[in-house]
């Protein structure tokens, strides 16, 4: 089922967005601009090591992508990626309201 297997292959995308570490730095940058790894850990207790673990895993799930800007390396969000996890979302909360509508019916015709 072809809608199964697009679920599946999203899940280390709803991994990624399931740490509060990592949401703090796709939030940063939702702001549009390309920021470097010291911009993105700055005023947070994090360390450039944890922020650069947090943003590979990011990128391993391809919210973020980073390329080389002199010598730093600026990261962006993927917003494409996040449009796909609301998709995936509004597909799963459609299916959610079809399921409580059949059970709807199902109540009310057993009264």
């Amino acid at each position: 089922m072809e809608l199964n297997r697009e679920l599946r292959e999203s899940a280390p995308l709803f991994a990624a967005l399931g740490d509060e570490t990592r949401l703090l730095l796709l939030a940063r940058l939702a702001r549009g601009e390309p920021l470097s790894i010291t911009r993105l850990a700055e005023g947070t207790d994090l360390t450039r090591q944890a922020v650069t673990k947090h943003l590979h895993v990011l990128a391993n799930a391809r919210l973020v992508e980073g390329a080389r800007k002199g010598r730093e390396q600026k990261w962006e969000m993927n917003v494409r990626r996040l449009e796909h996890a609301r998709r995936c979302l509004d597909t799963i909360g459609r299916q959610w309201e079809r399921a409580l509508d059949r059970l709807k019916t199902v109540v009310e015709e057993g009264d």
